[in-house]
């Protein structure tokens, strides 16, 4: 059977580089953004770099459809899932004394609802996986964000979001890494993505993280024993104190 791996946010930033990881390691791939043009042509490349099979599917993480669509569209093509990436998301900044209900309603959508949704809809598929896998089992990778460890002005909601996103995962390994499935919560400062343009004049691009960094990373997690559970990893950037994005 095929590895496959489930990717949101797929079209570009650390969810390209994700997807071209393991595009490049023979993963059979459904991927996942809004943009349906791009997503195609980022389906192609995905096919050129090593993919066997990319199923691209065009749709709003915030539409409460969206996750049976893409585990059925997932199932349909692939049958089971080695590794779910959960990394779409918006970002939002603001202060808590001006910031707007309706900003907050759609943060928690995208951030924390979405993941939620699709998580549960793929723990079949990813027992499937796990059971086709034994040494390695499935495996869950949240992207969250250093955020979500240490408040931050002006970034208490999507912060918010991203600590209750390193919850679930956690929650999800006392649930189900006894049988194979397993999370972590990858929690990086700012890395250069379009995601982090604006903040580029006050931290400039070159000392931010890499796309590279964190894809390091969710490559070592996939390639851990059924054994290990690693529910979270914080990646900070060089010369900043640790304790902040």
């Amino acid at each position: 059977m095929t590895n496959s791996a489930l990717i949101t946010g797929a079209s570009r930033g650390i969810g390209l580089g994700i997807a071209r990881r393991l595009a490049e390691q023979g993963y059979g791939l459904t991927i996942t953004a809004r943009d349906g043009a791009r997503l195609d042509a980022v389906a192609a490349d995905l096919r050129a770099a090593g993919a066997p099979d990319v199923v691209a599917v065009a749709a709003d993480s915030a539409d409460p459809d969206t996750a049976a669509a893409l585990t059925e569209a997932h199932a349909t093509r692939f049958g089971a899932m080695r590794a779910l990436v959960l990394n779409a998301g918006v970002g939002t900044a603001g202060p808590i004394a001006e910031f707007p209900m309706r900003r907050f309603d759609k943060t928690v959508a995208v951030n924390l609802a979405a993941p939620f949704a699709l998580l549960q809809r793929a723990l079949p598929l990813l027992r499937a996986g796990a059971a086709a896998n034994p040494d390695h089992g499935a495996k869950v990778v949240a992207v969250s964000s250093i955020t979500g460890v240490y408040a931050e002005a002006n970034l208490a909601v999507y912060g918010a979001t991203k600590a209750a996103l390193m919850s679930l995962v956690q929650t999800l390994n006392a649930e189900e890494s006894g049988n194979g499935v397993a999370g972590t919560a990858i929690a990086p400062a700012y890395v250069d993505t379009d995601m982090s343009e604006w903040t580029k004049d006050r931290i400039p691009a070159a000392t931010m993280l890499t796309v590279g960094d964190v894809v390091e990373l969710v490559d070592a997690v996939l390639r851990l024993s059924n054994r290990a559970v690693l529910s979270s990893m914080v990646l900070s950037r060089a010369g900043a104190s640790g304790y902040g994005a």
